[in-house]
C-alpha cells in the first residue's frame, strides 16, 4: 500500500500493525469504530534518528511540514484538583495553554504536563505520544485545523513509527472536542 501522505518505504493498515505499536495505541484501534474504518489508520515505520523536525520532512517529504500535527499532554488546575488533557494541533503551530486550554478547562492555570507524567500516564514514550489510545476521561482538544485536513501525520505512541490519520476522525476520538484557535501560529 502505498501512504496518503508523504514519501515512506512502506505503509500498513494500522490493523495489520498492532505489534508496532504501544499498548493503549493497539488497544484503540482494535476497538476503533466511528465513520472512519480502522483500516484508514496508516502505520508507516519511520527512524528515530530522522526524528527532528527539519531532518524528518526533508527524508520523507517537505508536504509532511504542514500535513503534521504534534499531541502535547497539558494540565490544568483548579482548587488543588489537576486536570489532564491532550492537545492536537498542528505542527506549525503551538497550543494556546493560557488562553483556550486554561478557559476550556476552567483551570485557573495550565501547563504542559511533565514528562514522567505525560509518560506515566499515556503508556506511551516521550516523543510518540498520540490522541489515539488516550485514557478515555482525559479530553483531547483538537484544533479545527487539524479535522479539516485529508489525512495528519501523528504519533504512534512510539518514537520509531508515525500514524496517518484522516483528520475527520480526530473529531470522533473518545473525548474529543473541536476548536478554533487552539493552534496559534508561532
Amino acid at each position: 500500500m502505498d501512504a496518503p501522505i508523504g514519501h515512506f518505504d512502506a505503509a500498513h493498515p494500522a490493523p495489520d500493525r498492532l505489534d508496532e505499536l504501544t499498548g493503549p495505541v493497539a488497544d484503540a484501534v482494535r476497538a476503533w469504530s466511528g465513520s472512519v474504518p480502522a483500516d484508514q489508520i496508516v502505520y508507516v515505520d519511520t527512524d528515530p534518528q530522522w526524528a527532528d523536525t527539519a531532518v524528518f520532512v526533508e527524508h520523507y517529504g517537505h508536504e509532511l511540514l504542514e500535513q503534521s500535527a504534534n499531541c502535547v499532554v497539558v494540565a490544568g488546575k483548579r482548587g488543588g484538583e489537576t486536570t489532564l488533557a491532550a492537545c492536537v494541533v498542528l505542527s506549525t503551530t503551538r497550543v494556546d495553554v493560557n488562553g483556550v486550554v486554561r478557559r476550556q478547562l476552567g483551570a485557573r492555570k495550565a501547563s504542559f504536563a511533565s514528562m514522567d507524567t505525560a509518560v506515566g500516564e499515556t503508556g506511551m514514550e516521550y516523543g510518540g505520544i498520540t490522541p489515539v489510545g488516550l485514557p478515555a476521561e482525559w479530553p483531547v482538544l483538537v484544533d479545527s485545523a487539524v479535522v479539516d485536513l485529508p489525512y495528519v501525520l501523528v504519533g504512534s505512541g512510539r518514537r520509531r513509527g508515525k500514524l496517518l490519520v484522516p483528520g475527520k476522525a480526530f473529531a470522533e476520538l473518545p473525548g474529543a472536542v473541536v476548536l478554533e484557535g487552539l493552534g496559534v501560529a508561532v
